[in-house]
Formats: C-alpha cells, sequence, structure tokens
C-alpha cells in the first residue's frame, strides 16, 4: 500500500450511493490512498465536458496520478474500458474520447484494454463499471501493479473531434465553442498563440457578431454589463466573455457552435 493521488471525475453528482461505492472499493484496496473529487457535476452523459475538464485540470497534478473518470453512455455495451498512460499520468475509464484531448494535446500515449478479470471487483454489474472495473483498477495501480498486466496494449481508441482550427486560403481560422462553463463564458479551441502578439488586432465572429475587444480580466475597463470580450482563459483557451453576463445566452450559441478568427488586415 502507498499513498497514491487517485481522482475522481463523474456524472453521477451527490445524491446516490455511486461515488460512495467508488470510494470505499478503493479504500478496501488501499486505505492510503488520496483520493479527490474533481468533479460529480458533469451533465448526464456528457463527454465533451468531461473531456474539457480533464483537460484543463490534469496538469495541476504530479506525475503517477491515476484519474478515474466515469462519463459512460455505453456502460454495458461493446464499448471497451481502457488504461491509458500519458504525459506521466494514468488514466482510466471507457473508451469513448474522455482522454482523446488530452493524448491529442502531448502527442504520446499508451492504451491497455482492459481484460484481466482478476484485478475486477465480482461480480461485475452491467451497469456500474466505475465501482467493478475502473474503481478496482485503479487501487491496484496504486499498489504498484503495471499497465501491462491489466491486459493488451491497443491503438485504435475513440477520437473525439480535433483541437486544432482549420486554417482556410485567406487566413481565416475556423474554430468552435470548446465548452461553456457556469458563469456562460464560452471558451473556444483557439490559443492565445492564434492571436499572436497584438491580440487587440483580433476579431472574432460568432453567430455574425464581430467581437473585437480583448482584455487581461474580466472586470477590466468597462461598466457596460453584457459587451462581449475575448480574454486568455486559465485553461489555455481564448474565451468569450460578458461582463456580469453571460456570453451564451448574449450570443445565442451552445457548445460546438462554429467561430472564425479573421486574418488581421480584415479589422
Amino acid at each position: 500500500m502507498n499513498p497514491s493521488i487517485i481522482t475522481l471525475l463523474t456524472d453521477f453528482g451527490s445524491q446516490d450511493y455511486f461515488v460512495g461505492a467508488m470510494k470505499g472499493v478503493i479504500l478496501s484496496t488501499n486505505p492510503l490512498a488520496h483520493i479527490i473529487d474533481l468533479t460529480h457535476e458533469i451533465p448526464p452523459q456528457d463527454i465533451h465536458a468531461a473531456a474539457f475538464n480533464l483537460l484543463a485540470v490534469y496538469k495541476s497534478f504530479p506525475a503517477a496520478t491515476i484519474h478515474v473518470s466515469v462519463v459512460d453512455p455505453g456502460v454495458g455495451s461493446s464499448r471497451r474500458p481502457v488504461l491509458i498512460e500519458c504525459a506521466s499520468q494514468l488514466f482510466i475509464g471507457p473508451d469513448n474520447g474522455l482522454f482523446s484531448w488530452i493524448c491529442q494535446r502531448e502527442g504520446d500515449w499508451r492504451t491497455f484494454h482492459l481484460t484481466n478479470e482478476k484485478f475486477f471487483r465480482r461480480p461485475v454489474s452491467a451497469t456500474f463499471h466505475g465501482r467493478d472495473i475502473f474503481a478496482p483498477v485503479a487501487a491496484a495501480l496504486s499498489n504498484g501493479a503495471a499497465p501491462a498486466e491489466f491486459g493488451p496494449e491497443i491503438d485504435d481508441t475513440v477520437q473525439l473531434e480535433s483541437l486544432a482550427p482549420k486554417s482556410r486560403a485567406d487566413g481565416t481560422l475556423e474554430a468552435f465553442i470548446l465548452h461553456i462553463d457556469r458563469f456562460g463564458n464560452c471558451i473556444t479551441n483557439l490559443t492565445p498563440e492564434h492571436l499572436g502578439d497584438k491580440p487587440d488586432c483580433a476579431t472574432l465572429v460568432v453567430n455574425d457578431r464581430r467581437i473585437e475587444s480583448f482584455r487581461s480580466f474580466f472586470a477590466e475597463s468597462s461598466d457596460d454589463d453584457g459587451e462581449l470580450f475575448c480574454l486568455a482563459g486559465s485553461a489555455g483557451f481564448v474565451e468569450i466573455a460578458a461582463r456580469n453576463s453571460s456570453a451564451a445566452m448574449v450570443l445565442g450559441v451552445r457548445r460546438g457552435q462554429p467561430l472564425l478568427l479573421l486574418p488581421k488586415c480584415e479589422k
């Protein structure tokens, strides 16, 4: 037993027994494990929201952290349970794209199909792999089991859409809204590097609305509630915000909405 860090991210909420059951399974195998709740408030079955939150947080943790992520609309089906080695950390969950943005960013990873049932809790429920597969695998890893012990290495995991904006011949970048947080800020798949060394010259177009203001923080230089502007967000992406309001509501957009970053000469 050792004091490994194991994080949990799910769409289970806090009303039912699900999270507690996973923690009980982990602690039954390794009572010294440090279990960290990332969030259990991912909208039900929202794989993209889970993938973004993992992408935003994994670099905050030290090497050898074990991340268990269970947003699993395909539980009980033919979808595979997987273990991924990436960025000197370990990621456990369903093969449905949850970890693909981290893998895209890092560019180097190994994936193992979890097939060795000696590590599973018995019997395995068809509806609760978080408790019966993912939690016990995490606990075994925290006690020193090697990733290769859990099953064969595979190279055909499910991938979400690319994080990279698409470039047009005229220099326009086609991007999209990657995530909308609880404040209504629209996180795009653009990074500050896409805006160059003069972000004030950038123009974003969303739903035919031009956004030409770039700020360093939310309350900077304006008292106009609802005014739209961009800023570099804490997750490393360009965000669209509205002072004291929801940018998503002002723009009338949802996650996945396309947007354009115009060439600077068009401003």
